[in-house]
Parts: structure tokens; sequence; C-alpha cells
């Protein structure tokens, strides 16, 4: 796997990151997102209906929180969890929770972590870790790490311990990776924890860019644990300790806005969970984004009603904190802020529209005018509207493919903005909804 950077601009990266897969025949253009799935499935789609949109990132998420209570049967199978689910001609990443969903805290050990099946709590052990990832058979995955520094929530003490077990996990994950035969070149990620102290998050990452590993996960910067202002600053200064030859994915961040915030400070991948969130509300997503000065020439800007505006964050105190009580006990954290806490998914953001609301009864337009998918091209507001009324499953797939082609098409647009010097432009478009044209 090799990141090859065609350009920087104002801090972003534009490139390609190429030799995914096991025979290295996959590519992935950055900046990108990765396809969120649970249990190696799209939410509310089937493979073939997945596949009616075009330009799906080439790299799958999976999530040990879903798959680690079927080891057994996966050890059973003995060909790994993408041909058990009929994952076909697509690399498979492997991450350690659901981004989509929240996780009870206070249950990490200096040995385990812990992940939350629909059977309840299974504790991993660094030897359990990685014999989830011999029967997953991914084609990369990040190490087990100890995730749980929340902002005002935790010492420093904490922070140190929790950079500390993290490199220990690193460590021991590397040693079995090598040991193990069905894991032969697969790509380890490393992650970089720290919280918000940034003495921390530094030596985290100079600490973990040491290590023989072939690319970064940044974790601990979710939208609903972390100030955007202070994300962005934490986030500037930890890339500076990583080789520029290698990937940063960025996880539990989402939304438009906070990408774009992530990408201008060095940001390459994101987790692909936002628009199943959308889904899950009812809603969908319709921000503008489209930079060309001909409309009929983009084919994926879609036009954003004045109910679309976003308006950027009001400014706050952007002082790293981390000057905190270094007594404070290690398990007093906020409940229910864990490994893949994220905001309400019943709280709408400015970039969607509510299609329960009834206003949206007799809406006859498409949900994007323009918009090239299954859903646009077929239906109409009202009609999202009466399925959602009366609990039709149809409802979600529908809403689900929009979503997915909607947010897969953002960032196309943002690398067609960066290549062309315009994402001052996109900026615009996507913070302030104007409508093209």
């Amino acid at each position: 796997m090799k990141l090859e950077l065609s350009r920087v601009v104002q801090g972003c990266r534009l490139g390609v990151l190429t030799g995914l897969g096991r025979a290295g025949q996959h590519s992935l253009e950055v900046p990108g997102c990765l396809l969120y799935t649970r249990c190696g499935s799209v939410p509310h789609l089937t493979q073939d209906t997945l596949h009616t949109l075009k330009n799906l990132p080439s790299v799958t998420q999976l999530t040990l929180d879903t798959l680690a209570e079927h080891q057994e049967v996966l050890e059973e199978f003995k060909e790994g969890a993408g041909k058990f689910a009929g994952l076909h001609d697509t690399v498979l990443y492997c991450s350690l929770h659901d981004p989509a969903t929240s996780s009870p805290t206070g249950h990490i050990t200096n040995k385990t972590v812990s992940v939350w099946g629909s059977g309840g709590r299974i504790a991993l052990s660094v030897a359990k870790f990685m014999a989830l990832q011999k029967a997953v058979r991914p084609d990369l995955y990040h190490s087990m790490a100890d995730g749980e520094t929340w902002p005002g929530n935790v010492s420093r003490k904490r922070v140190r311990k929790s950079v500390d077990r993290t490199l220990a996990h690193l460590d021991e994950c590397l040693l079995l990776h090598h040991r193990t035969q069905e894991l032969a070149g697969v790509e380890v990620l490393g992650v970089v924890e720290g919280g918000d102290v940034l003495e921390e998050r530094v030596r985290s990452a100079r600490e973990t860019a040491k290590r023989p590993v072939g690319g970064f996960c940044l974790d601990g910067f979710h939208s609903a644990a972390m100030d955007q202002n202070l994300r962005t600053q934490l986030i500037a200064t930890t890339v500076k300790e990583l080789p520029e030859d290698k990937p940063r994915l960025l996880q539990g961040v989402g939304r438009p806005d906070h990408v774009l915030s992530c990408v201008e400070v060095g940001v390459d991948l994101f987790e692909g969970f936002f628009p199943f969130q959308v889904t899950e509300r009812g809603c969908a997503l319709i921000f503008a984004f489209d930079i060309a000065t001909d409309p009929e020439a983009a084919g994926t800007g879609p036009q954003a009603p004045p109910t679309a505006r976003c308006v950027p964050e009001a400014p706050v105190d952007s002082r790293i904190v981390g000057e905190l009580d270094d007594d404070k006990p290690e398990a007093d954290v906020v409940e229910n802020n864990g490994p893949g806490y994220q905001e309400d998914q019943t709280k709408m953001t400015p970039f969607e529209i509510n299609l329960k609301d009834k206003r949206y009864r007799d809406d006859f337009g498409p949900l994007v005018e323009g918009c090239g998918c299954y859903c646009c091209r077929n239906h109409q507001r009202a009609y999202l509207h009466h399925l959602l009324m009366t609990n039709e499953l149809l409802a979600g797939v529908l809403l689900m493919l929009h979503n997915t082609a909607h947010y897969c098409a953002f960032f196309t647009a943002l690398r067609v903005a960066l290549a062309s010097d315009r994402l001052e432009h996109l900026k615009k478009r996507v913070l302030m909804g104007q409508a093209r044209g």
C-alpha cells in the first residue's frame, strides 16, 4: 500500500492510495471515504441494489463489534468475512467499533478492550483480537487501542495511560501479525490516541510512526466528543509527526463541514457512516457542492433549497485543553460516551431535510434536482413521505441509495475542487447552501 500525492493545496492532500488488497490491484482516491457496512452489508441495501450506484468507494469497512460474536462460524468457514458476506472485488478494512453507534464506557483494562454485540459485551485481549483478524481476513485493519479519552472527563494521567496501552497493544499486534500466515500481505494501521492533550497526541503520533505500519488511524476526534476548532488544531499538530507517504484515516467524523475542516489539516480518509445516520432519521441529504461553471457539465452537483443552509459554528475558545486533575479516577468518565460514540442519531444537521415533515406530503419534486440515483430518477419527495408515514421498508432502501450516492459525490466534488484550485468556492457552496448556476 502506497500513497501517491499529486499535489498539496492549502494543507489538503490530493492523491491516490495504490496497492490495496492482497494482490495490490485496487486503488482509492484521496480525500475519500470508506463504504460503511454492518456485518458486511450496507444497511437497507442488497448487493445488487447497492451496485446500481456508480463510483462507490473501493474500500469496505467491517467492524469487530458486529463480527466478534460470529468468530466460531468464521473460523469454521475458513475463507474470511468477505467471502462469507458475499463481498467481491472490494478491499476490506476492519475497525474495532461501529462508528454509527454508541458503546458503554468503563470496560477497558491493561490487557483488554471491549466490544458490544447483540448478545452483550465481549472482552478482547490482544490474542483474541488477532484471532478475530485471522478469522475475518481483512486487507487492512487498525491495531487494538484504548480510546476512552474524552475532553473534560479524564485526567492527563488517564490520557497518558491510554497512549501507553495503545502503543503496547500495537507492538503485540505487530508481533502476532507477522507470525500469522493468514495475515500475510495484510496492512496494519497504527492508532494515534491522546485525547485533547497536545503533548500526548504528539507523543502518540511520533512513537506510532516509528513502528512498521501501513498508515495511521486518528482516534478520539469524534464529532460529539470534541469541538471542531479544537479538533482541527490538534490534528494539524499531530499529523506533522506522521510521514507524508502514508494515509491518515480519521474515525468518527462524517458531517460535510467537519470533513472539509479536517481535510484542510491533512486528513486523507473518513468513515462513511454519515449517510446511514441521516437515513435512520428519515432524512435526505440535499446540500450543494457543485462548483462547475456549466451546471449540466458536472452531473453530480445537486441544487440545495433554502432549507439546506449550513451556517458555520460559532467561534469558541480554541485552547488546547488538558489542564485537568491528575488524581481523577480512571473510570470517572461520562456514561454513554464510549468508543464509536456519535451525536444523537435523531438530531438533524443543516445538510438534510426531514421527509416526515408534512410539508412534503404534496411535494412532487425529486429529493435533489439533477441527482442521478435511482430514487431521484423515479420517485418524489411526497412518495418518500408516504413510505415513512406508513413505516414501509422501502423508505430506508430509497433513502440509503440517495444518501450514499450524494455523500460519495461530495467527495468526488472535493477532489475536483482541489485539482482545480476551487476549494474556497466549494466550501462556500457546502457551508452556505448556495444554489448552483
